[in-house]
């Protein structure tokens, strides 16, 4: 090839790069300009669909777009990873990551293969929903540490249900098990409803789950509240002490909220985020969202997409450390 050949090629390479920079950036521009989709990795009626609806009413509003949910429940969310990580990266699928599906599974499905932080970009941090501990009312514990200390007199007597192996009613529990060295013997159920009928039932002792499974049975006295999982008190139990007012030796600092956010496939463009952080930031503001999210027992979580990765990122190598050293498997 001689050099004006050369010359005119990387001419007309340059101008077609140009050109579809310029498409690139009128598509971000009129970003969005059909339906997206949004992939819930659980059932319909659970909380993590029921904060996504919300928060896709208020984008299909602001966006004259639908949103459509998909549920794809299965594998403790797996399924859904899954079916996100094939997605484009255009900004038209989102996925309703929680702390499950991007902080727990990675270390308990080896054959999912994925990096939170490498293979998805944190879009928006939506809610986190407290875990509350409660017993039934037979159990005589008033207070986590008269808990520990039952349990630590009748080792292995005293049950715990959670919604399954690697659920995150399970690894919670867990994680206060090694922290407090409290002896409770786990019964996995599959799912959440069915662990909440048997600790109404006897059938289990204690349960560490939502506050939405909960409430209405501790308001009821059907069942005890001894500690909410978060690193203050929530407004719909405000006289249930945190883990960490126990002041049992290594509960200091104990913070194990669920949490629930969107993220896109990696390479998503970074305008498109942002306009989804800001248009999701404002929704979950909203009155009608917050209104929602109450029932839910769900406080929104306004942020930037970096410091949603960052919590990504903590919890992924916190949990991974409590799977470890509980040594959680799945069935």
């Amino acid at each position: 090839m001689t050099q004006m050949n050369r010359r005119s090629a990387c001419q007309w390479l340059a101008g077609q790069a140009a050109l579809l920079a310029t498409i690139g950036a009128r598509a971000e521009e009129d970003y969005p300009r059909r339906p997206i989709r949004l992939i819930v990795p659980f059932t319909p009626g659970g909380s993590a669909d029921i904060l996504a609806r919300a928060v896709g009413q208020e984008l299909g509003k602001a966006w004259g777009q639908p949103v459509v949910v998909d549920n794809a429940p299965g594998a403790g969310g797996s399924l859904a990873t899954e079916k996100a990580l094939r997605a484009a990266p255009d900004g038209y699928t989102l996925f309703m990551a929680h702390l499950g599906t991007l902080a727990v599974n990675p270390h308990l499905y080896p054959k999912l293969k994925l990096d939170p932080t490498r293979d998805f970009v944190p879009v928006a941090y939506v809610a986190r929903v407290p875990n509350v501990l409660v017993v039934h009312p037979s159990v005589p514990a008033r207070n986590l540490q008269e808990l520990v200390a039952l349990a630590r007199s009748k080792p292995d007597a005293l049950s715990y249900g959670s919604g399954g192996n690697g659920s995150a009613a399970h690894i919670t529990m867990e994680s206060l098990k090694l922290q407090t060295g409290m002896p409770l013997m786990h019964v996995p159920y599959r799912g959440t409803a069915p662990s909440v009928n048997d600790l109404l039932a006897g059938q289990v002792q204690a349960l560490f789950t939502g506050t939405p499974a909960l409430l209405p049975h501790i308001k009821a006295g059907k069942m005890r509240a001894l500690a909410v999982s978060s690193a203050r008190r929530i407004d719909s139990l405000p006289d249930v002490p945190t883990v960490a007012e126990s002041k049992l030796p290594g509960t200091a600092g104990f913070d194990a909220d669920q949490w629930y956010g969107l993220v896109a496939p990696a390479g998503t463009p970074a305008a498109i985020v942002a306009r989804l952080n800001a248009e999701v930031n404002k929704a979950i503001g909203s009155a009608e969202v917050a209104r929602r999210f109450a029932g839910e027992g769900a406080e929104p979580m306004p942020t930037t997409p970096a410091a949603f990765g960052q919590l990504i990122a903590r919890e992924v190598k916190r949990w991974g450390a409590v799977i470890r050293d509980a040594h959680v498997t799945v069935d």
